[in-house]
């Protein structure tokens, strides 16, 4: 028995480093190229550490790649689409959880099957609703579909509140509170480490997100981080400016995910609990 569970440890700790070098290896190219010139990249390993190490591929993305209008684009979109999709889907959820009402499950069905196809199944006829609304390649055209389409946060949520003893509410409701007032004072604080969680993961998906930004947002004025990526490969000329450009956009997903990681875990662990 001992001798089996030795092989199964180390088979375990091989497949470990092999899909941890599977995904390290093209990151650290990425990063190395960054900081070497194209004579460099041609002449030396992929892997060797650039030296003499240069700056210069980072100051042409920054001076030619409207990097800085990509980052303020990118901001507000993360925070609008936070801040907005958190509120909306939480009380969609509070009310899903604390009311019932006619077609309730024919809600659920819906939202079931909203969570199982595919976006792009719906994107001819979201697309004409994006423009017969005139906000087509404006900030306001993916923020809209940013909000309205995370239909599994509203399933999580509700995961959260459906912890939350009732006889709070009647408690509450006894004192002279309002629904709202239920919601915002004592619900919504309650499920802070789901909102936590939540905010982060979708703030790494709209940072990460291309095809919405290029599909609604074509203009240079509304560039965002990852279209911005994708206009200059282009430009740049050379495997090292690339891969500059490929870090300053891994940068803020990256340093997100290194402060937050902890209450990312620490949310999901919350809500994979029922008691």
């Amino acid at each position: 028995m001992r001798k089996t569970n030795k092989i199964f440890d180390i088979f375990n700790h091989t497949l470990f480093v092999i899909f941890s070098l599977i995904v390290i290896m093209p990151l650290a190219i990425t990063f190395f190229s960054s900081f070497k010139t194209p004579i460099q990249i041609a002449s030396e390993s992929v892997l060797s550490f650039p030296s003499p190490f240069t700056l210069e591929n980072y100051i042409d993305v920054f001076k030619d790649g409207n990097v800085l209008t990509a980052v303020k684009n990118s901001t507000i979109l993360v925070v609008a689409a936070v801040v907005i999709n958190s509120l909306l889907a939480s009380m969609v959820a509070y009310s899903l959880s604390r009311f019932e009402f006619k077609l309730k499950r024919f809600f659920f069905f819906l939202l079931s099957v909203g969570m199982l196809l595919p976006g792009f199944i719906a994107e001819i006829t979201r697309f004409g609703i994006i423009a017969k609304l005139g906000v087509y390649d404006t900030l306001l055209a993916p923020l809209l579909i940013y909000v309205g389409t995370d239909l599994m946060q509203i399933y999580i949520y509700k995961q959260f509140i459906d912890q939350i003893p009732f006889s709070i509410d009647e408690s509450a409701m006894m004192d002279g509170c309002s629904y709202f007032t239920i919601y915002w004072k004592i619900i919504f604080p309650m499920i802070v480490p789901a909102t936590a969680t939540l905010a982060i993961l979708k703030t790494v998906a709209v940072l990460n997100d291309m095809f919405t930004p290029y599909l609604y947002m074509p203009s240079p004025k509304n560039a965002t981080l990852t279209t911005m990526l994708m206009n200059y490969v282009g430009r740049s000329g050379s495997w090292a400016k690339l891969s500059a450009a490929v870090v300053v956009v891994m940068i803020p997903g990256i340093v997100i995910y290194l402060i937050f990681r902890k209450k990312i875990l620490a949310g999901m662990a919350a809500g994979a609990v029922k008691e």
